[in-house]
């Protein structure tokens, strides 16, 4: 698979209010991405709350996005686990099904004591799903798994054929370019914190995978479109306005919230699950209002219009 140009959505679940995967919504979802514009989809990661389901239910949610997506948007299926053992199962499984890339965080119980130690996991991982490229997926925040990801890509490189790259989702900026430039450019690292896009693409970035790219897509590539005509103050202007919109959600717990700003836009995805609980309804019409006052839905729809129109 070629590098990725463009902005991967890390969806979210769909569930039922039993609390079952609502299958339905999958392609609804897949028909909005690919209206905005998206490169791709992410799915069972963070935002799909991959730890949430079971190794049944992200196989058969791996499969229905597949379906849906119809070669119209790459499916990037996240394997990661707590156990090796069917990590490798649904990497197996996403290379059956015909997976456009996989990849997995570390392990965030019993997490690795190394560089090393961590690349031996994924090469256990990626081994299951050979000829599918891999990522791995660098989120220390959650996993706790701060290593160096420049040494992460000169040990893998040997110990891991398929490794494509990294999904770079850490606020070190530094350490994301060096990356970038590892090796004369050879593996594909996609940036994932949105609120630091337009600092991501002044150092090299291409590629990047984000849950606001979910809904708000149309807006970042207005972004990207200003940064690469030089228009830095349009591309600074946006950003700010795209960082507004996250100071304003992640004052709630920031799954849960964006959650509900899908539902502000008429795409409700059903209750999170335990320990994850949806916004009160008091706290939802307070994120809307703080929304509002911002402009954001505006500015959405006028930025949804002006890819329309260029489409």
């Amino acid at each position: 698979m070629a590098k990725i140009n463009g902005l991967i959505a890390a969806t979210f679940s769909t569930f039922h209010a039993d609390g079952s995967v609502d299958f339905n919504g999958i392609p609804t979802l897949v028909d909005k991405l690919v209206d905005d514009g998206l490169k791709g989809v992410f799915i069972c990661g963070t935002n799909g709350e991959g730890p949430n389901l079971t190794v049944e239910e992200r196989m058969a949610v791996a499969e229905a996005y597949i379906k849906a997506a119809q070669g119209r948007l790459l499916v990037l299926v996240h394997v990661g686990h707590t156990s090796v053992a069917d990590a490798r199962r649904l990497a197996f499984h996403a290379e059956q099904i015909g997976a456009d890339a996989i990849s997995a965080v570390a392990g965030f119980y019993f997490k690795p004591g190394s560089v090393g130690n961590l690349v031996a996991c994924m090469a256990a991982i990626a081994s299951a799903a050979p000829n599918t490229p891999f990522y791995y997926y660098h989120i220390p925040a959650l996993t706790g798994v701060g290593m160096d990801m420049v040494e992460f890509l000169r040990l893998g490189e040997s110990q891991i054929p398929n490794l494509a790259g990294i999904k770079y989702t850490a606020s070190t900026l530094h350490e994301y370019q060096a990356c970038l430039n590892y090796g004369d450019g050879k593996f594909d690292v996609l940036f994932g914190y949105d609120e630091l896009l337009l600092s991501a693409l002044a150092v090299g970035a291409k590629g990047a995978i984000g849950s606001t790219y979910t809904f708000a897509a149309p807006l970042y590539k207005e972004v990207i479109k200003a940064y690469n005509a030089c228009d830095m103050a349009t591309a600074q202007r946006l950003q700010l306005r795209l960082v507004d919109m996250i100071r304003a959600f992640v004052k709630y717990p920031p799954i849960p919230a964006q959650r509900a700003i899908m539902g502000m836009l008429g795409y409700e995805l059903g209750r999170c699950r335990l320990p994850l609980e949806p916004l009160s309804v008091e706290q939802t019409d307070k994120l809307k209002n703080e929304l509002d006052a911002i402009s954001f839905f505006e500015l959405l729809e006028d930025s949804r219009g002006s890819v329309e129109k260029r489409v």
